[in-house]
């Protein structure tokens, strides 16, 4: 008895511990698959375009000129939708002039392949290596990473020399986002995919705006100010108290975006 009462609960705990470690990618990315709809921003002179990742993929992303010289936004989203969710970002940094190169996922918004951490950085470099074909110097180029594409943006920026780095809800890693939702499994030594933001921001150069809200129920804001914390100079913390994980904007975050590009980049 003593040995059912015993076997029966581990036993359950480890296939839940099976069941968690085989469908984390599952519990990660949420796709929206479907053909982004570019009506929404086609009147601003967005059009779509197809990057060439060094793994042999064509990823559709959106893609707007900057007017007059403007810097342009290489914007990485979060693990969920794809960029169709972000038409009125895109929007709102064209009233002011910035080019905007919303890179769309493999895996997400009808492109091939399948999400990954390995996937992500490629997928990131295919954006950069686009911009540098369109005669675009990356130093004039601004790295916005929403949530997930946090750490897509940090690890671009430590290896490449940006005018800007701006960080919308972002982590010091996902192992630790993980471990704070699964405080009864060993989730930090079961993730595949570690986004580890917390080793690399200390290796980018170029000023950093961290965006972040005080009742995130996604990202508690203490991973954000840790990552913060670590953050090399210039850096500025933008904080709405009220905030959530996704409405950042209604608090005003991208006015403060733009604030921030045009007193840091010139």
């Amino acid at each position: 008895m003593l040995l059912w009462l015993v076997g029966v609960p581990f036993v359950t705990y480890l296939a839940v511990l099976a069941l968690l470690y085989v469908f984390q990618r599952q519990l990660l990315y949420f796709p929206d698959r479907s053909h982004p709809d570019l009506a929404a921003v086609a009147a601003l002179g967005v059009s779509e375009v197809a990057l060439q990742t060094a793994d042999g993929l064509s990823l559709l992303s959106w893609y707007l000129p900057p007017r007059d010289g403007r810097p342009v936004i290489l914007y990485f989203h979060g693990n969920g939708g794809n960029i169709a969710y972000r038409a009125d970002r895109l929007a709102r940094f064209a009233r002011d002039g910035f080019g905007v190169l919303m890179l769309e996922y493999r895996g997400y918004g009808g492109n091939p392949g399948s999400p990954s951490e390995a996937g992500l950085y490629a997928d990131a470099e295919a954006a950069i290596d686009f911009l540098r074909q369109q005669g675009f110097a990356v130093g004039r180029l601004v790295l916005y990473g929403e949530s997930l594409g946090s750490a897509v943006a940090v690890q671009v920026a430590a290896g490449t020399p940006v005018a800007a780095l701006i960080l919308e809800s972002p982590f010091t890693s996902i192992a630790a986002v993980a471990q704070h939702h699964y405080p009864y499994v060993p989730a930090m030594l079961m993730v595949w995919d570690r986004f580890d933001a917390l080793s690399r921001i200390g290796q980018v150069a170029a000023p950093i705006l961290v965006l972040q809200g005080g009742r995130d129920p996604v990202v508690p804001a203490r991973f954000g100010r840790t990552l913060f914390e670590a953050a090399p100079e210039p850096k500025e913390l933008w904080d709405a108290p009220d905030g959530g994980h996704e409405d950042l904007a209604h608090f005003g975050a991208l006015d403060a975006v733009v604030d921030f590009i045009e007193r840091r980049v010139r």
